[in-house]
């Protein structure tokens, strides 16, 4: 699953950090985010409700230093798939069983 997600970042089919992953969420343009579950409480909660708001799937649990290996990073606390396609293919993963916890 983050190896897709790393996929869409290299490809710009997705976007690394709050602010970015928010402000796609206000174009209508994110298809689906994945969020760190140990990103401080102000990050999310400026980024959970807008979500939901906005009907955008979330997948939560991941280590922001895990999400950030996949974006190119240290760590983040969020990471934004822009792409439809992709954003279904990763929900397909996390539904099989396939994604291996972190």
């Amino acid at each position: 699953m983050l190896g897709l997600a790393g996929l869409g970042v290299r490809a710009r089919n997705a976007t690394v950090g709050v602010e970015q992953v928010r402000a796609a969420a206000r174009k209508g343009t994110l298809a689906l985010a994945l969020v760190a579950s140990d990103a401080s409480e102000n990050s999310l909660d400026k980024l959970r409700p807008l979500l939901r708001a906005r009907g955008v799937p979330i997948i939560e649990g991941l280590a922001a230093g895990a999400l950030g290996a996949a974006a190119g990073r240290t760590q983040t606390a969020a990471i934004g798939i822009l792409d439809r396609a992709l954003a279904n293919g990763i929900l397909a993963v996390v539904e099989s069983g396939a994604a291996r916890p972190i």
